[in-house]
Parts: C-alpha cells; structure tokens; sequence
C-alpha cells in the first residue's frame, strides 16, 4: 500500500530511542525526510546513523532539550532551512519520574508542565505557519493510555498530558480548513525505559519483577507487552494520505487493556 508519504518532511521529537525512535523509523521506511531531536546528543546521532543505514533516506538529527523554548524553535527553523517545509510533526517527550501527588513539588510541576505542555505548544507554533501556507500538514501527539485511564503513582503524567489531548481537539477544529489534522495517540504497556522505571518503583516496594510483568501480561486481552514499532506504524497511517478524513481523535494502542467503550 503506497502511504504517499515520499519525500514528506517529519518531525519527531524525543527519537533517540523507544516511541520516538520507532517512529522515526517508521516514517523513514516510507521514504519521508526525517529530522529527530533529542537532550543527548551522541545517543541522537547514533540513532540517526541507525536509521539512516536502514532505510536509505535523509536523516537529520538535532540536540534540543524540550525545556528551552527557544532550541525547539531553533531546531524547526534548521529543518526549514535545510529542506522549506514541515509536513508532519510527532511530539514526544520522556515520561516523568513516578511519583505519588504528595511526593511532587512545585518546581517539578513546572519542569514537566514545561516539558510535557509547553513543548508541544511551541513546536506546533513553529511549525503551522508553513503548514497552513501548504494547506497540509499532520500533527501527532504521543500522550499516554493515562489520559484515558489514570495511572497509579504517574501523577505528572495523568495530569499533564490531559492538557495536551485539549489542545488537540481545539486545534483540530480550528485549522482543519487547511488540510490539518490533529490526532494524540496513546499507548499502553510497551517495552520502553518508561515502563522500566516503574518496574523499578515497583521493585524498591518490595515486589517481583517478573510477577509485575506477569500481573500487566494477565491485564492485558492480548496477553503481551507491547513494542515501539506496534505504536509507530499508527503513527504511520495517521501521517499519511489515508487517514485525510479523521481528526481530532486520541487512539490507544494497548492490547484491549482500557476498558471504556470510547
């Protein structure tokens, strides 16, 4: 199936591995131009250099910590600079530490309402202006099944990312004239330094690894974790010609594991 994806320009945030990573590669394959950023600058290149070889397309990869305003917007004038255009933008951050409410505090708040909201805000700023110019674009949130689900002892992560799902929809009816969408997408239990961290918050209160694993295989109808690349390629698909007539939507990836009907 041709995606219609060749030589699009994507933008993937935090892409040095897991989530953001997969899904670099996925659109890589599809033969888009891919520009991936992450905090650690060997780790990014690496990543680059990985894909690159790979998929035989052009690979551009940036240092940006997603707390700086002005490195976000930095990077997305590079990619302007470098091939005129942004046609899709995938937000991502690294998950927040796990913590209950009343382990938080006030400066954590505003580091991660930074990191989580505010880099979403200012790469989507940086970017619609040429893609409204264009009359296309896509914008792909990956959020979390907490914005659907609460998760316990993920307190920044169930609060936060919410803003980033009203956000979306907002935006969703305000520039689908332009040939704009907007979707979040949310995945469960995959296979990331994220879900390490807490198996070892976990571990530190005295359980089982294993048991824990085996406690969210059983939770799951699927009966698996899952891995970055069953994410990507939804990202995939929304990136692409065929998904022209959705927006606004948040999509969970999870096994079956969220048991609302909506």
């Amino acid at each position: 199936m041709d995606l219609g994806l060749r030589n699009k320009v994507a933008v993937v945030f935090a892409a040095s591995k897991g989530l953001g990573k997969a899904a670099a590669q996925s659109l890589a394959s599809e033969q888009c131009k891919v520009a991936m950023c992450s905090s650690n600058e060997k780790n990014i290149i690496h990543a680059a250099n990985e894909i690159r070889d790979k998929t035989k397309s052009e690979v551009f990869a940036y240092k940006v910590n997603l707390e700086r305003t002005k490195e976000i917007e930095e990077f997305i004038q590079k990619i302007l600079d470098k091939w005129g255009k942004v046609d899709i933008l995938v937000t991502n951050v690294g998950g927040p530490p796990v913590k209950t409410f009343e382990e938080t505090t006030n400066d954590e708040w505003e580091k991660y309402f930074k990191q989580i909201v505010m880099s979403v805000i200012t790469a989507i700023r940086s970017a619609l202006p040429v893609m409204k110019k264009q009359k296309w674009g896509r914008i792909i949130n990956i959020t979390s099944i907490a914005v659907k689900e609460p998760i316990m002892n993920l307190v920044y992560s169930n609060a936060l990312r919410m803003a980033v799902v009203g956000l979306a929809k907002t935006l969703s009816k305000e520039i689908g004239e332009y040939g704009i969408t907007v979707h979040n997408v949310a995945p469960g239990f995959h296979h990331t330094e994220g879900l390490e961290r807490i198996v070892k918050k976990r571990i530190e209160n005295g359980e089982d690894a294993e048991q824990v694993y085996a406690e969210w295989r059983e939770s799951v109808p699927l009966k698996k974790i899952g891995e970055p690349d069953e994410l990507a390629a939804l990202i995939t698909f929304l990136a692409s010609e065929k998904s022209s007539y959705m927006t606004g939507t948040t999509i969970q990836v999870d096994g079956g594991r969220y048991s609302g009907t909506m």
